[in-house]
């Protein structure tokens, strides 16, 4: 009697025609990704141009690496560099830990209705609107502003609008990025809290661990795998500084400090109309935000074990 070998079902064939209703759910996201994502990729050709609407991407001159030059070489390179830098690096090493600290906080309230609209008011301020915020932040500021009272009480600075002094701007817009985003920002670390197994607290507690100690131990070491990916993330993005709320809070007297690549690039490619410089920009951006993504993800696994890919 001959055996006959079962046939394989494992191809993408089977695999579509049991899956046929999430494979067709995609097919939106995929569109989506091609259309805006994939498809404008073919506009970096004009970082290597000096882009010309009326000629197009294909009748524009070629320039090399002009335009890269002239970004580099400007005399306010090493200024944009580093503001973007040390905004990010505030967020990164100040805003980070709180949202995880405020989700541990969460965590520890026993009363559900409390804790309900201490969650509702945090969250509130990241669906306003970025234009409202920047006004609030102008106000507060002002010379007569609640803020600028309260710093001349408590820390004795001389009355004057903060925003004209560009010393104050790094504070100012991290204290307005942890006001807007602290409650926003923890929904993934209170979410990863859910899932620790709630018989590891009850062993920690039968073992005498108080509060502190199960927060310590089994509640970090519980959502670290999800700390580290944020972490890694963030990490990506060190080269970019949502510019929407600078160029709303910003003007000539705090360029000093507040003006970052995103601002450059919008002054330089929109208001000058140098579209090719732009570009470069943006594909600098790309490129050393990725270098960092793929470092900081290869040193995490090598220290952890635990990374993004």
């Amino acid at each position: 009697m001959k055996n006959s070998k079962p046939k394989s079902n494992n191809g993408w064939k089977h695999d579509f025609a049991i899956n046929k209703s999430l494979y067709l759910l995609t097919v939106p996201i995929v569109v989506y990704f091609i259309i805006f994502c994939y498809v404008p990729m073919f506009g970096v050709v004009m970082a290597f141009q000096d882009y010309k609407p009326a000629r197009g991407i294909l009748g524009s001159r070629f320039v090399g690496f002009k335009n890269f030059a002239a970004f580099f070489g400007g005399p306010n390179f090493f200024t944009l560099l580093r503001n973007t830098f040390v905004i990010n690096a505030l967020g990164l090493f100040v805003g980070f830990p709180l949202t995880i600290i405020f989700a541990l906080l969460l965590n520890e309230i026993r009363l559900k209705w409390f804790k309900k609209s201490v969650q509702t008011i945090s969250y509130m301020p990241y669906f306003v609107s970025m234009v409202v915020i920047a006004g609030l932040i102008i106000e507060f500021c002002s010379t007569n502003g609640v803020v600028t009272n309260l710093a001349v009480k408590l820390f004795g600075i001389q009355r004057e609008n903060l925003l004209q002094n560009p010393k104050y701007f790094w504070t100012i817009n991290l204290l307005s990025d942890i006001w807007q985003g602290l409650g926003y920002g923890s929904i993934f670390f209170i979410s990863a809290i859910t899932a620790v197994p709630t018989e590891q607290y009850e062993a920690a507690a039968i073992d005498g661990a108080g509060r502190w100690k199960r927060c310590l131990h089994v509640t970090l070491p519980g959502i670290m795998p999800a700390i580290v990916t944020m972490l890694i993330l963030r990490c990506g993005t060190m080269m970019s500084v949502g510019g929407d709320k600078i160029l709303l809070l910003y003007n000539s007297s705090i360029y000093e400090t507040a003006d970052v690549i995103s601002t450059n690039v919008q002054r330089m490619g929109i208001e000058n109309m140098q579209y090719g410089y732009a570009t470069a920009v943006g594909l600098f951006n790309s490129v050393v935000g990725t270098t960092l993504l793929v470092i900081s993800n290869t040193l995490s696994k090598k220290a952890t074990d635990i990374g993004i890919v």
